[in-house]
């Protein structure tokens, strides 16, 4: 018999990286929150690589920062080394990436959970929803707890139904041999949901002290300090490298020879696999004609030995893991101290949900990050704090918040998986965001702070600062665009030796900037700022004048498209009504039931004539 164990405003089930983002902005917008996880020892677990950031990744991970997540100023505590990526391209493409310590990252993040007001935390497995009339109202857990809450957010990774796979060796597991959910998954089937089965990979971790590191490539972190906060202040100063190795052909032999027992091959995985992250099998198969490939060693942590084979990602025997690692320079007597593995686990199909995360099928239920089918723990992480914003919204009666593809990655992310689902795991990368010279590593505040601040996640202290750099940039940007430099004798030498045109006669320091060869650097032994920048602001300077072109066209196509975005479709809309639309067009929006116009032009398989059909239905008011 179950008991009453308690009432919330809002539950989280799952503690992993979308589930500590989506406790925490509920409780610090006030709402009474309760995060429910199988294992307290596994918050913020990383069970694949130790490390935050990377392409289109680290600018989300800047994203949460903006709007008052935890990810960034957690591994800005914890890291063992920052690298900035990309830097001999432009600034869209710039991304920030961090070797984290996970056990540092896993305590830190225990700490921050524990401590915040409104917020309490469980260990316990949960079962069931309480449903009544297609409207969450709690949960249900292994030991009879019946807990009731105005919204639930689920956010199970990959622990539904999870499977390992190593080799011939197959169990019920969740990842790193957590126990799996079982229960919650045929729940979800029984209510409606449809789900799907997805797999995923990590490669075996090694002894750092059977490794020899001369045969490698050093790859040490950043001199410049870095940080993924925009409040951080303290930086690490001796960071620890990472190493850089390959694969040659005797490794791709061992791997050939032993396909009829890789699972991934002899049919034994039935899940997905992402096709961004393959496991090495995969890789040396569908690239055959590639000699090598690269294998990054990575540290877990600063007081363990296990090492991180970056780039090794397999299910093959153990053995054969063994006999592959030992043909890598470097790795000739590595001793594996975990081995590599498939998990296998339940999806949701994304298309289920509304951009707000709810489901269509259940009132006040929320879903985020593995469980919508998304790869990488800053996906995930970015899903739970819009989860956690819009169920803390739902309790306090304020309307939803929803990014919009021309304001965050984050908004992409989420447009993407609603709107077209996804067949693999999803993973987010720069080439997704049609507006990405706006949405850059370096402006995530400029975006979204104040969205931050006006839903309460941001403190008076924290927004003063933003309100500061602002306005300092503002006042930089305008004293550029009309003050003037003469060609004098000193400027024209200065000219000469950074290989750019001499001045004719006098121009505008926002003109001369512009040129490729001029850095903001230069400007500033021209003509010195009367207010102090910091090396952000300037940057945001160089970039704002620099890219002015660029940035004005790409906010045109925005506000062309915001009044498509604008075009609201009546939720009573019944599409088989409407003569003329394609079969295909009638099922898909029937079945995703967008909320304006732009976003049923983004369905695959719905095209611009039936968009037009759909434009002159609503605009005739039927």
């Amino acid at each position: 018999m179950g008991y009453k164990a308690g009432e919330f405003g809002c539950i989280v089930v799952g503690a992993g990286h979308a589930g500590v983002e989506a406790a925490l902005a509920a409780a610090r917008m006030g709402v009474e929150t309760l995060l429910l996880t199988i294992s307290l020892d596994t918050i913020a677990f990383m069970p694949c690589n130790p490390s935050i950031g990377g392409p289109a990744k680290g600018h989300v991970v800047r994203e949460i920062d903006a709007l008052g997540g935890e990810m960034g100023r957690n591994i800005d505590k914890t890291y063992l080394q920052m690298r900035m990526l990309n830097t001999g391209k432009g600034p869209a493409v710039h991304a920030l990436r961090a070797q984290a310590d996970k056990f540092e990252y896993q305590k830190e993040m225990k700490k921050t959970l524990e401590t915040t007001p409104h917020l309490t935390l469980k260990q316990t497995m949960v079962e069931k929803l309480i449903i009544e009339d297609q409207v969450v109202k709690g949960v249900i857990t292994r030991t009879g707890a019946e807990y009731y809450s105005q919204t639930v957010v689920l956010t199970t990774g990959t622990y539904l139904r999870g499977r390992i796979i190593l080799g011939d060796l197959i169990y019920e597991s969740g990842p790193n041999n957590q126990q799996p959910s079982v229960k919650l998954s045929e729940h979800l089937r029984e209510i409606g949901f449809e789900l799907v089965r997805f797999k995923t990979g990590t490669p075996p971790r090694v002894d750092r002290d059977s490794i020899d590191f001369s045969k490698m490539e050093i790859q040490p972190g950043d001199e410049e300090p870095r940080a993924f906060s925009f409040d951080t202040t303290e930086y690490r100063l001796d960071q620890i490298p990472c190493w850089l190795t390959y694969t040659n052909f005797l490794t791709h032999s061992i791997i050939n020879n032993n396909l009829h027992r890789a699972p991934m091959f002899s049919g034994v995985i039935e899940g997905t696999g992402p096709r961004y992250c393959p496991s090495i099998e995969d890789k040396v198969v569908r690239f055959n004609d590639k000699p090598r490939h690269q294998i990054f060693l990575e540290p877990e942590g600063e007081h363990t030995n296990e090492m991180y084979v970056q780039g090794l990602s397999t299910s093959l025997p153990e053995e054969v893991q063994i006999d592959m690692l030992r043909t890598i320079p470097g790795l000739e007597n590595a001793e594996i101290m975990r081995a590599g593995y498939a998990i296998e686990y339940d999806v949701i199909v994304p298309t289920q949900l509304w951009p707000t995360l709810e489901t269509k099928k259940i009132k006040n239920l929320f879903t985020a990050g593995q469980l919508n089918g998304t790869s990488g723990y800053e996906e995930a992480a970015g899903q739970g704090l819009m989860a956690g914003i819009n169920a803390a919204c739902r309790v306090l009666g304020k309307d939803p918040v929803v990014l919009d593809r021309s304001q965050a990655y984050i908004g992409v992310l989420i447009d993407d998986l609603v709107t077209k689902g996804t067949n693999e795991p999803y993973r987010l990368l720069t080439s997704r965001a049609e507006y990405r010279l706006l949405l850059r590593h370096d402006n995530a505040d400029l975006r979204l702070r104040e969205i931050g601040y006006q839903l309460g996640l941001i403190d008076d202290e924290r927004y003063q600062r933003f309100l500061d750099k602002k306005e300092k940039i503002e006042q930089e940007i305008n004293r550029l665009k009309t003050e003037k430099i003469r060609p004098s004798e000193e400027v024209q030498v200065m000219m000469k030796e950074v290989g750019t045109s001499e001045l004719n006669n006098a121009v505008e320091l926002a003109t001369l900037l512009r040129r490729p060869e001029i850095t903001y650097e230069i400007i500033e032994k021209l003509s010195p700022s009367p207010v102090e920048l910091s090396a952000e602001m300037k940057e945001q300077v160089e970039i704002q004048i620099k890219y002015s072109g660029y940035i004005e066209k790409q906010l045109l196509l925005v506000e062309k498209m915001k009044k498509v975005e604008a075009k609201k479709i009546p939720e009573w809309l019944d599409y088989n009504k409407i003569s003329g639309l394609s079969m295909e067009a009638r099922e898909k929006l029937n079945k995703i039931q967008p909320m304006n116009i732009g976003q049923a032009s983004r369905i695959s398989g719905v095209s611009p004539a039936d968009i037009s059909i759909l434009l002159v239905y609503i605009e005739q008011g039927k």
